[in-house]
């Protein structure tokens, strides 16, 4: 049998933590026996947690000799973490032990210095204040969940019910993780990952000399645009645009304008039961072949994957 220590930290989100928790808990192993003993361990007598308040079963040192940590997300995910924790987690992956986040979790992961040079991810829209504050983490936004050796990390919310699972299959096999599924009602394995949930391209109101071009486009994205036209509508030359959107965005500025319409497409399949082939017209594509592509490669799923998904009916 495996032990989980689960960390119960001040401000913790309790979904966050309630998920490794359940998952682990009720984990079944032939003839009915437990797969894990599961420890709710923290530093102080009870802890705030929105609207709740947690009384771990356990203390910190407890949780030191577990086989796997588990560190639930806050609502606040900058907030300096308790320094016995950052240690706590230090030793332990020097010792050899596994440790997991469950959403913006990673960020005390990071703050620690264990996601340095590893592949990890978070929420998707933690995602930016992520990569400015831990520059050396090889970021990878899309994904549900990343493995990284002894390192585990999952996206927001549901994701951290894929990771749970994940880590039963690693630790007792496909036929145990599978039922452990169906307790969970949910399935073992889910195609995508969370790139159909990423809000692309909107202007923040924080994009200094972009500002009116950005707002320019969001009206215009459905007309046949050039880079030309985009400039002109900047009242800048094309290199100087070029260069600016790649300093303040990340982005060209004709990927940027894809990103806008492929935003606008995700809004009509939610909304409406226009064709994909119409949507491609109205929000800017030349052709519904090549919006299907640069949507598939954008957003992970096909548009008539996403309709399925997202569509309010």
């Amino acid at each position: 049998m495996h032990t989980v220590a689960v960390l119960a930290l001040d401000d913790v989100i309790p979904f966050d933590l309630a998920t490794p928790v359940q998952v682990f808990s009720t984990t079944r192993l032939p003839g009915e026996r437990a797969g894990y003993r599961v420890l709710v361990a923290g530093e102080a007598a009870s802890v705030d947690a929105g609207p709740l308040r947690i009384e771990p079963g356990v203390r910190l040192a407890e949780a030191a000799r577990a086989d796997l940590i588990v560190v639930p997300g806050r609502h606040d995910p900058t907030r300096p973490t308790d320094p016995a924790v950052l240690e706590l987690l230090r030793t332990a992956v020097a010792r050899g032990t596994r440790v997991a986040s469950i959403c913006v979790g990673a960020f005390t992961l990071a703050e620690a210095g264990l996601l340095d040079g590893r592949r990890a991810t978070t929420h998707w829209f933690a995602a930016a204040q992520f990569a400015r504050q831990f520059p050396a983490v090889h970021l990878d936004q899309d994904v549900l969940y990343a493995e990284d050796g002894p390192i585990l990390t999952s996206a927001g919310a549901s994701a951290g019910l894929d990771l749970c699972l994940r880590i039963v299959e690693r630790d007792y096999g496909v036929a145990v993780a599978a039922d452990a599924a169906r307790i969970a009602v949910a399935p073992l394995h889910r195609s995508g990952g969370q790139a159909p949930y990423i809000l692309r391209n909107r202007p923040t109101g924080r994009t200094g000399d972009l500002e009116s071009v950005l707002a320019w486009i969001e009206e215009n994205a459905h007309r046949r645009l050039t880079l030309a036209e985009l400039a002109a509508a900047a009242g800048l030359g094309v290199r100087t645009l070029s260069r600016r959107f790649t300093e303040e965005t990340g982005q060209s500025p004709m990927q940027w304008l894809t990103g806008v319409r492929i935003r606008h497409a995700q809004e009509l399949l939610e909304t409406t039961d226009h064709t994909v082939d119409r949507i491609a017209l109205q929000v800017g594509f030349p052709t519904s072949s090549n919006f299907r592509t640069l949507f598939a490669q954008t957003v992970g799923v096909t548009p008539g994957v996403y309709r399925k998904t997202f569509c309010s009916g």
